[in-house]
C-alpha cells in the first residue's frame, strides 16, 4: 500500500447524512485523504476535493448542483481547480489561506456564504493556516484530527495531526457536533464531541506512542 496515490481515482462513499457524504479517490492509499460534498440553501459544497472516476455521476444521482469548491488548508488545494472549472464555479477559501485561485477565488470570513457553516480558525502558525467549518451539527476539519491510521496512537480512535500534538487546537474544544468530517479517514457519527475532548485531551500523552507507530509504519 503506498502513502500517498495519483492518477485516476476509485470513488469510494464514505459518511453519509442527510447533509451530504463523503468520498476517497484512492481508498488504498496509507494517507486516506477524504473529500466532503456539503448540501446548504445554497447549493452543494465540495470541500478540498479529490476528482474520482463516478463523481459526476454521484452528483447527478443526488440532484446536488455544485455551488462551489472550498479549500481550508493551503495544501488542499487538490483537485480544486480542475473541479472549479469543470463545475464554473467559485473557489471559496477563508481569508487566512494565501493560495492564489486566480479569478475563481472567493475570500470570505465569518460564514460560507449562503449557509450556516461558520469558520473556525484551527491553526495559524507559519506555513500552516487551517479553518474548519461548523454549523453545530457538522464540524469539518481538513488537518488536524483524523483517523487515518498515522494519526492515531495504538489506543485512539480519533488522534491529532503527529505534528501539533504537542500543542493541539484548543479552539475545537467550543465546538460541540453531532458529527465529525476529516480531511484524512472516515468520519466520526456518533459521539464527536466526545471524541473531540479525548483525542485533544491526550495529544501529547500519546504522542510517543503515536510517534512510534507512524515511525514503524513509515519503515
Amino acid at each position: 500500500m503506498s502513502f500517498k496515490q495519483s492518477g485516476s481515482g476509485d470513488l469510494t462513499i464514505i459518511d453519509e447524512f442527510d447533509g451530504g457524504f463523503g468520498w476517497l479517490a484512492y481508498p488504498e492509499e496509507e494517507m486516506q485523504r477524504a473529500s466532503h460534498a456539503l448540501h446548504t440553501d445554497a447549493g452543494t459544497f465540495l470541500v478540498d476535493p479529490l476528482d474520482a472516476d463516478g463523481l459526476d455521476d454521484e452528483l447527478d444521482a443526488r440532484d446536488a448542483d455544485v455551488a462551489g469548491i472550498v479549500v481550508l488548508l493551503d495544501r488542499h488545494e487538490r483537485d480544486a481547480k480542475a473541479l472549479a472549472d469543470r463545475y464554473s464555479v467559485p473557489i471559496f477559501a477563508p481569508d487566512g489561506i494565501t493560495r492564489d485561485f486566480g479569478t475563481r477565488a472567493r475570500p470570505f470570513t465569518g460564514t460560507l456564504p449562503g449557509t450556516e457553516y461558520d469558520v473556525v480558525d484551527v491553526l495559524d502558525w507559519p506555513g500552516w493556516y487551517e479553518a474548519a467549518l461548523d454549523d453545530g451539527e457538522t464540524l469539518v476539519v481538513p488537518e488536524s484530527l483524523g483517523t487515518a491510521d498515522f494519526f492515531r496512537a495504538p489506543t485512539e480512535r480519533l488522534g491529532v495531526h503527529p505534528m501539533v500534538r504537542i500543542a493541539p487546537p484548543k479552539s475545537l474544544l467550543d465546538c460541540r457536533p453531532d458529527r465529525l468530517l476529516v480531511g484524512h479517514g472516515d468520519g466520526i457519527v456518533d459521539g464527536a464531541t466526545g471524541a473531540i475532548r479525548t483525542a485533544i485531551g491526550g495529544a501529547r500523552s500519546n504522542a510517543p506512542s503515536a510517534w512510534l507507530k507512524a515511525l514503524r509504519s513509515a519503515l
